[in-house]
């Protein structure tokens, strides 16, 4: 089969799977926001799309688990064992903007405040939100992250993938797929994001962008625990509410179960002051469930994947 990435022509029958290098043993912890994980049997960070396909292709032939992490926000990692592979996206970082047209082609591991920043500097607009977002392209797809009422999807054309059940490399539409609040159809189904395609409003004012865009940035430094590990936010917001207001009314905020706790700053934020656990991120995540819910009558549903549990 032969597939186009980034204008390169790849035979995916000619892959040589002797050349499969990963790491054993690997602590997650260094690959989360939280600093909290188990250990990997297996590790890889690809540095090119078609090493990505690669694993995943050594992966289906030797019939391993595997999870595919990126920035390793929004992700609770149980501390034990995890077998199979575990691949990081994090050095998946090309990019390419059109100024003229507000046309960008992303690879999976690119991080949104990056390409907040370049979409700045080439004065193309609408991405300004992004700053304060920790993840990348390809977890925000698979999360439809968003800020208010901005969503990534907003601004999605298509998204390349790979099909981890027959390996063949398709590009859909985002007309073909399903995007909900925190919601993809990639939740559901058995691809691997590589790329996305976006449009943005180009030829705009860049100092006005920019400005914009560092404004964004010190609006959630000055409200949001950036300066602890966390995931960034951990429940979604029910309809008409938010998560933030009804944690620290029913009296939570800053509220701890070991090293874990709700931060003072944002409620729905769980810092890890040093030497939290995973099981106490969890049973944190828990009682604010069962007390919201009990004093509310809402269920928080988390924004956070979880792994192991």
């Amino acid at each position: 089969m032969i597939v186009i990435i980034y204008g390169h022509y790849y035979n995916l029958n000619n892959i040589i799977m002797e050349n499969i290098k990963v790491k054993n043993n690997i602590k997650l912890l260094n690959y989360t926001t939280i600093k909290i994980g188990g250990y990997a049997e297996f590790f890889a960070e690809p540095k090119s799309i078609f090493e990505l396909i690669e694993y995943l292709k050594w992966v289906k032939q030797n019939n391993l688990k595997y999870r595919i992490i990126g920035a390793g926000s929004n992700l609770l990692i149980k501390s034990t064992f995890h077998k199979g592979l575990t691949i990081c996206t994090r050095k998946l970082k090309k990019i390419k903007i059109n100024k003229l047209t507000g046309f960008v082609e992303a690879e999976c591991g690119v991080m949104l405040p990056v390409m907040a920043n370049l979409l700045a500097q080439n004065g193309c607009e609408g991405g300004e939100w992004l700053i304060g977002i920790p993840g990348t392209i390809g977890g925000a797809v698979f999360m439809n992250a968003g800020s208010g009422n901005l969503w990534i999807s907003k601004y999605l054309l298509s998204v390349q993938v790979l099909d981890i059940k027959n390996l063949s490399v398709h590009k859909l539409n985002k007309e073909n797929l399903i995007f909900k609040y925190r919601f993809s159809s990639f939740q559901k189904n058995k691809f691997a994001i590589l790329t996305a395609d976006f449009m943005f409003r180009p030829n705009k004012n860049i100092k006005k962008i920019t400005d914009k865009t560092k404004q964004n940035l010190k609006n959630k430094t000055n409200t949001q625990p950036y300066h602890l590990p966390s995931f960034g936010s951990v429940f979604k917001n029910p309809i008409d509410n938010y998560a933030g207001k009804l944690i620290e009314d029913v009296g939570l905020k800053g509220f701890s179960i070991g090293g874990a706790q709700v931060s003072n700053m944002h409620s729905n934020f769980i810092v890890n002051n040093g030497d939290a656990t995973s099981e106490e991120i969890y049973q944190l995540i828990t009682v604010i469930q069962q007390k919201v819910l009990q004093k509310k009558g809402i269920f928080l549903h988390p924004e956070v994947r979880m792994i192991g549990y």
